[in-house]
Order: C-alpha cells, then sequence, then structure tokens
C-alpha cells in the first residue's frame, strides 16, 4: 500500500461511526452468506454406521440410507427415521390424537396450557416436489425436536438401530429453508402464524406462539418461515447490490473514460447515445424486458445493468477529460507510451480515488431498486427469498407485524450503515482535510 492510500485508510479508520458501521455490515453478510447451514428444511450432518452424510450440502437419495428409492428422502418423515433407526413413537410430538376441534387445540385462558396437541405441522418445499417422482405424494412432517426420541436442545437426535451403530442426525437452528410450506400447524393456523400468542376474535380460546412449530418469527401469508426468507433474502440483497456497485463502476469507467481520453467524434457520439439512452424510462423498459423474458436474479441483474453505469460513466468522462491535458501525459505520449498505458498507468490511478467514494451509496442503490421492483411485483418470481415481497406481505397484512417490522427494521439499518460508510470514505478522500 503506498503512503497516500496508507493515510487515507488511517483516516478513515479514524471515523469512528464509519468504521464500526463497515465491521457490522460485514457481520452482517457473514452472517447471511452460510444461510443454508442457519435455515434449512435438511439435516446439517447424519451419521448412519459410521458414514457420514452431509444433506444440507449434498443431494442424497433414499438408497444411499438403505432404501430403495432412487428418489431424495424426505428427511423428516416417519419412514426416514424408521430407516435410520431412531425412534419414532414421539414423531407425532408425544400425541395420539388428531379428530380433536380446533377449539381444543387452544389455551381457554392466557395461562393454561392447551389440552390437546395437534399432530406435528407438515412443511412442504416447493423445491422438493419436483424433486420427487410424480407418484411420491408422502406428507412431510415438521423436522422438530420432537421427532425422534432423544434430541436435545443443539437439534442433535440419536438411535440405535438394530444391530447397528447409533444413528445421529443434527438440524440447522432454523428447520425451515425460505421455501418450505408447513401444513398441519399445531398453533391451528399456518398461514400468518404470530410469533405470540392470540385470542381468536370472539371467543376465550388463544392461539399459541408459532415457537411451538419452530417459526421463531412466525409465518408468511403462505405458511412459510418469515425469519427463513429473511436470513435468504439479506443475503441476495446485499450480494447483489455488490455485484450491482461493482458492474457499474467497471463499465462506467472504460466508457467515461474511452469518450474522455479520445474527445472529438468519439465523445460527441458517446454523449448523445448516453443522452438517448439516459431519457428511457426504467420501469417501462423493466416491464417490457419482463414481460419478453422470463424472469429471474439474472434477468434483472441484466436489466438494471442497462442504466447503472451511466452517472459513473459522465463523471469519468470528466476527469479524462481534464486529466489528458496534463504534462505528465504529454510527457508519457512524448516517451512513445500508447494511450491504453496512459489511460490505466497514469490517468486511472489519479482519478479512480473518488470513484471508491460512491461504492457505498452505488451498494445501496442497487439494494433499495431490487426491494423496489419485487414490492412492486417486478422482480424475481415467488418462492425466491426477496425483503421486497415481505414488504409487500406486510403492506397487505397490516395485523402481521412480525412480517413488516423486522423487515423494515433489516431494511433500513443496512442502508443506514452503508450511508455512514459512504459519509467516512468521502471525508478520508477529501483533500481537504488533509
Amino acid at each position: 500500500m503506498s503512503p497516500e492510500w496508507r493515510e487515507k485508510w488511517r483516516m478513515f479508520r479514524g471515523e469512528r461511526r464509519a468504521w464500526w458501521s463497515l465491521l457490522l455490515l460485514l457481520g452482517l453478510l457473514v452472517a447471511c452468506l452460510p444461510a443454508e447451514l442457519l435455515c434449512n428444511s435438511r439435516p446439517l450432518l447424519i451419521v448412519q454406521d459410521g458414514r457420514w452424510f452431509w444433506p444440507a450440502l449434498v443431494r442424497y437419495t433414499d438408497r444411499d440410507f438403505g432404501g430403495d428409492r432412487e428418489v431424495e428422502p424426505d428427511y423428516a418423515s416417519l419412514a426416514f427415521l424408521k430407516l435410520l433407526g431412531l425412534d419414532s413413537g414421539a414423531a407425532d410430538g408425544g400425541t395420539t390424537g388428531g379428530n380433536a376441534s380446533l377449539l381444543d387445540r387452544f389455551d381457554p385462558e392466557p395461562g393454561d396450557a392447551p389440552a390437546t396437541t395437534a399432530p406435528s405441522p407438515a412443511p412442504v418445499s416447493l423445491l422438493d416436489q419436483f424433486d420427487e417422482e410424480a407418484g411420491d405424494t408422502a406428507p412431510r412432517p415438521i423436522p422438530a425436536s420432537k421427532t425422534a426420541s432423544g434430541t436435545t436442545a443443539a437439534g442433535l437426535s440419536a438411535g440405535r438401530p438394530p444391530g447397528g451403530l447409533p444413528a445421529w442426525v443434527l438440524w440447522p437452528p432454523v428447520r425451515y429453508d425460505y421455501a418450505t410450506i408447513a401444513t398441519n400447524s399445531r398453533t391451528g393456523r399456518d398461514a400468518l402464524a404470530a410469533p405470540w400468542r392470540q385470542q381468536l376474535p370472539n371467543t376465550a380460546a388463544w392461539l399459541p406462539s408459532s415457537w411451538v412449530d419452530g417459526h421463531y418469527l412466525g409465518t408468511d401469508d403462505r405458511g412459510r418461515d418469515v425469519l427463513a426468507r429473511l436470513v435468504y433474502g439479506a443475503r441476495v440483497s446485499m450480494l447483489f447490490g455488490l455485484a450491482l456497485a461493482f458492474t457499474a463502476i467497471v463499465f462506467g469507467t472504460m466508457l467515461g473514460g474511452i469518450q474522455g481520453f479520445s474527445g472529438g467524434w468519439i465523445d460527441l457520439f458517446g454523449q448523445r447515445l448516453s443522452e438517448i439512452w439516459g431519457s428511457l424510462p426504467r420501469l417501462y423498459l423493466l416491464m417490457i424486458l419482463s414481460s419478453i423474458l422470463a424472469r429471474n436474479i439474472w434477468i434483472l441483474f441484466l436489466i438494471l445493468n442497462l442504466t447503472s453505469w451511466m452517472g459513473i460513466a459522465a463523471y469519468m468522462r470528466a476527469e479524462f477529460l481534464r486529466a489528458r491535458n496534463f504534462d505528465y501525459v504529454r510527457a508519457a505520449r512524448a516517451l512513445g507510451v500508447s494511450d491504453l498505458r496512459i489511460m490505466s498507468r497514469h490517468i486511472l490511478p489519479n482519478t479512480l480515488a473518488p470513484v471508491i467514494t460512491f461504492f457505498p451509496f452505488l451498494i445501496s442503490g442497487g439494494i433499495l431498486a431490487l426491494v423496489s421492483l419485487d414490492f412492486l411485483g417486478l422482480g424475481v418470481p415467488s418462492p425466491y427469498p426477496s425483503l421486497g415481497e415481505l414488504l409487500a406481505q406486510g403492506q397487505a397484512n397490516l395485523q402481521a407485524l412480525w412480517i413488516s417490522v423486522p423487515t423494515v427494521l433489516l431494511l433500513g439499518v443496512t442502508v443506514t450503515l452503508l450511508t455512514f460508510v459512504g459519509d467516512g470514505v468521502r471525508n478520508a478522500f477529501d483533500p481537504r482535510r488533509r
């Protein structure tokens, strides 16, 4: 690191608000990256007869565990637990009744326990439905700690098959992924299950908390775990914003640098083309392309990249246009240095530092763009995790505060931290502060 950049780094470290914001952002990103290890409907580890299986990372078939089918097993099903040799007596949560009425499941008063517990829910992953064979319609009970005797609080289940070594199953902290839909919930409500106790309208009965089913932030209007969708959605949004900001800087620097350094008709043609392209409304362009192309995260990324580079290109054009007449550039031309080398080795390092100050703001702009499009229904289709889709659900279900409040807090904290980091980088690169 050159002395100049070392001094800029020291000044950024001196901005305590920006420095701690950067650490919190990195911690949030690191926490969301291994989302499959935190929220998953598949176990993290299965040990059977001394063999180790990693279902969260590797796809296995029922035959790998001693079964007779070439399809992925239902890891939470009673048949799979029996295949592993786990005690299945508690597979239904220790209950025997499934004929109790709906009101019998609830507490007559807030302080009393429910008289009857309904069978365990059966989450169904939308992605798993396509992996199974057409005739495989077996229900998927909830992969909760009550599915096997001897389950610990850490999600570790053990059992001993006849004549074999003990079998172990290690579950993630949240036993749902972003697409898992729970059914037959013991709270009596699959969709919009609250993470706290609720009283039924016009009755004295109370709905239990969704914690009994393992939904620590409740469920959305389709019965999917809100916490799992927040973790996956935060990872998608942050990586999308990072990628969009990086490509905007790369393409904007290239196009703007070529225009400013070349000048003449190249600069004139590029400017007119940029003005025409920038006058097109991004929302209408997105709607037209989305109706023609299949909507997915890559198509959305490509569409947003069509206009995200324009601000950086205009700035870099002005910087290259100003720097091409400096004495060191003329000296390099007199020595026979090629134009490409002059642009990359002489002009770019002297004009790139201010562009770095735009980077945090470009990230927040990319995150907000993705969230806005998903909120309007023009983003990635369901069941892909999205913060914008959660915001839309919160707007449609104003009583479901467990959907809107965590989403707004997560989005607001992320954008605020990015703004603080951007302010710190701008102050560190400001020559007047040195």
